[in-house]
C-alpha cells in the first residue's frame, strides 16, 4: 500500500533553508524554491560558488523574495545574518542539489564555504538530495561519505534513477521538486490549525481627550501576543491586531497597529479570518468630542461625556462569512456568571474568563474557558504555556463547530 502524501498545510509558517551546490541540477532548485513559498514557508537561499555558474542568484532572489546569500566572509552579511544565525533562523536546511564533491566535504566536517558552515552549525534537521553521475553515485568512498552523515543523523532525499545530462542511465538523478516538497512537509507535524486564517486582537485601546491625554486600561498585551504565537506554533497564518504595548511581535506573522477602539475594529473587518481571537481590552467609552487642543488646568471640576464604543467581539461573531469566534472577559467579580453571559450574547463560540485584579500584567495566568454545553478549568501557569494549551481547545472545538 503506497502512504498518503504528507498535508503540505505543515509547511505553513516554517523556515526553509534551501542550499544549492554546484551541479546541472541546480537549475531544479528554482521551481522548488517556488513549490516550497506557495506552500507557506519562508525560504531563505545559500549557494555555492560552482551553484552560481549554473543558476544566478538574482533568480533564487526573485522567486524568495530575500537576499541570496553566498560568502561566507562577507562582512555585510555577517553584521545581519551570517552562518550562525542563518543556522539559528532555519526549521529546516535542504541542499537540493547535493553534489558528491559537497557531500565528501560536508562528511569530513569542513567549514570552507557558507553552505558548509551553516550545515554545521545547524539546530534544526538537515536533509541533503544527492545529484551526479551514476558511477559517482555508486563509487565507494561516496558511499562511505553518505555513511557518515546518515549516521549523524542527516537525512537523505532521493536520489532517482534515469537518464542523466551526461548521457549515462542509473541512479543519481536529483528527484523532482513536487517529490522534495512532499519529503520536506513529511518532516513536520500538521498542527492543529495548519492552514487557518487565524486573527487575534490584542493589548488595550486608548481612546483620545486631547491631543496629549486618553483613556486606557492596564492590559500589558501579553496573553494576546502569547496566543498569536501559539497559533503560529500551531501553523496558522496570523494576523496580530495590537494596541499600543511595549512588546515585540512574534514572528511569522502579520502586524496591524491600531490606537483606539474602532481603529481595532475596521482592522478586524479588513482581515478574513477562519477563527477571530478577540483577547484585547477594548474601551467600552470613549469621548463624545475630544478637545482639539490640549484641555488647561483650570476649573475644579473637569466633565467628560461619553458614548459606547462598538462591541468588536459581538460584531465579528455576527458577520458572513462568519469565523469561530472566541473572546477574552476579564472580571473583578461573579466571573462564571458574567463570562457566560457575555458567551449567551455575544453569540460566542467559546469565551475565556480571568481575574483582572491578577492577570493584567502578570507573566501568569489561570483561566476558565466556557462553551455551550461545556467548560474547562486551566490552572494558573505562564501565559506562554496556558496559551497553547487554549490554542489546542480551539482548534478541536472549531473542527467539532465544522463538522
Amino acid at each position: 500500500m503506497t502512504a498518503s502524501p504528507a498535508p503540505l498545510t505543515s509547511l505553513q509558517n516554517k523556515r526553509v533553508l534551501l542550499g544549492i551546490s554546484g551541479g546541472i541540477a541546480a537549475y531544479k532548485a528554482a521551481e522548488l524554491c517556488r513549490l516550497l513559498i506557495g506552500a507557506g514557508a519562508e525560504v531563505q537561499v545559500v549557494m555555492t560558488q560552482g551553484a552560481q555558474e549554473f543558476i544566478t542568484p538574482l533568480t533564487l532572489q526573485a522567486l524568495s523574495g530575500q537576499p541570496v546569500h553566498t560568502a561566507l566572509l562577507d562582512t555585510t552579511a555577517e553584521a545581519a545574518m551570517g552562518h550562525i544565525q542563518l543556522a539559528r533562523w532555519a526549521d529546516l536546511i535542504l541542499v537540493a542539489p547535493a553534489t558528491a564533491n559537497f557531500i565528501a566535504r560536508l562528511a569530513h566536517g569542513e567549514a570552507s564555504d557558507l553552505l558548509t558552515a551553516v550545515c554545521l552549525a545547524r539546530r534544526c534537521p538537515l536533509a541533503l538530495a544527492p545529484a551526479m553521475n551514476q558511477a559517482m553515485w555508486s563509487n565507494e568512498v561516496t558511499t562511505v561519505n553518505l555513511g557518515l552523515l546518515e549516521k549523524a543523523g542527516v537525512l537523505l532525499f532521493g536520489p532517482a534513477a534515469g537518464a542523466q545530462a551526461c548521457g549515462d542511465v542509473g541512479p543519481g538523478r536529483l528527484l523532482e521538486p513536487a517529490e522534495l516538497l512532499q519529503l520536506c512537509a513529511a518532516q513536520f507535524h500538521t498542527g492543529s490549525l495548519a492552514g487557518r486564517r487565524v486573527v487575534v486582537t490584542a493589548g488595550p485601546t486608548r481612546e483620545a481627550i486631547d491631543p496629549v491625554r486618553y483613556l486606557s486600561n492596564h492590559s500589558s498585551g501579553k496573553m494576546g501576543y502569547a496566543i498569536a504565537e501559539a497559533a503560529i506554533e500551531a501553523g496558522a497564518q496570523v494576523t496580530l491586531i495590537s494596541g499600543p504595548t511595549s512588546l515585540a511581535p512574534p514572528p511569522r506573522c502579520t502586524l496591524v497597529q491600531v490606537e483606539s477602539a474602532r481603529d481595532m475594529l475596521a482592522a478586524c473587518q479588513a482581515n478574513a479570518a477562519d477563527i477571530f481571537i478577540g483577547v484585547a481590552a477594548v474601551a467600552d467609552y470613549r469621548v463624545a468630542e475630544p478637545a482639539p487642543h490640549k484641555i488647561k488646568k483650570s476649573a475644579d471640576e473637569l466633565t467628560l461625556q461619553l458614548v459606547r464604543n462598538p462591541d468588536i467581539l459581538a460584531t465579528m461573531a455576527a458577520s458572513k462569512p462568519r469565523p469561530f469566534c472566541v473572546g477574552f472577559a476579564a472580571e473583578t467579580d461573579n466571573l462564571a456568571v458574567h463570562a457566560q453571559e457575555k458567551l449567551r450574547n455575544k453569540k460566542l463560540d467559546l469565551i475565556v474568563a480571568n481575574d483582572a485584579t491578577t492577570t493584567f500584567g502578570s507573566d501568569t495566568a489561570a483561566v476558565h474557558v466556557y462553551w455551550q454545553g461545556g467548560e474547562l478549568a486551566l490552572e494558573a501557569q505562564s501565559k506562554p504555556q496556558l496559551a497553547r494549551r487554549l490554542i489546542a481547545l480551539i482548534g478541536e472545538r472549531s473542527r467539532l463547530a465544522h463538522g
